[in-house]
């Protein structure tokens, strides 16, 4: 009994200790329905993690400003992606701010033009319209599908990771990054 006492103590502390491994273990255990597809990981350093704006800017992954990211890699011709999207954008309307917000990079051949209409189409105006043109990133970080979503840290490491579409604007969705941000979601 006292060792178990003393492992539960241990526990304790070790997260206290590391605040971002604790809203990790919240995460994992709040996951449900479409969110069973999310494969927490040990956090994953991105690399270069190159990419673009839709203005051609550059812009870095691992650059967080401190926040937990939802980072979805879709193409403009991928018809999980269109539905997939409008959830995104919804989630990204009720949990973006200080603590969290959704990036969306269109990664292989997608001109700018077609970006902007699938998005008019599908009626998302919230979300960024990043790029990846010749899928230096997508390769870099194991993207071999889409839709490919990743879960980034506020130090910008990969802890978890969904292949295929999910609905990210489901209570379970909500659930899991309220427990990443440390806040419970509006119901």
């Amino acid at each position: 009994m006292k060792n178990l006492c003393l492992a539960a103590l241990y526990t304790g502390l070790l997260a206290l200790a590391n605040p971002g491994l604790a809203d990790v273990d919240a995460a994992k255990a709040a996951v449900a329905g479409d969110m069973k597809k999310l494969s927490f990981s040990d956090p994953q350093e991105m690399g270069d993690g190159a990419f673009i704006s839709f203005e051609g800017e550059p812009m870095n992954i691992a650059d967080s400003n401190g926040k937990w990211r939802l980072v979805n890699f879709w193409a403009t011709w991928c018809a999980p992606c269109r539905h997939e999207m409008p959830m995104l954008s919804e989630l990204q309307a009720e949990m973006g701010g200080d603590a969290f917000e959704v990036i969306t990079i269109a990664t292989s051949r997608n001109a700018p033009l077609k970006m902007k209409a699938f998005f008019d189409e599908i009626g998302v105006d919230n979300l960024p319209l990043h790029r990846d043109p010749q899928s230096q990133l997508a390769r870099q970080i194991g993207v071999m599908g889409l839709p490919v979503t990743l879960i980034l840290n506020p130090e910008g490491q990969e802890v978890a990771r969904l292949t295929g579409d999910a609905d990210w604007a489901s209570d379970e969705a909500k659930a899991v990054i309220s427990a990443l941000i440390g806040s419970q979601p509006d119901s």
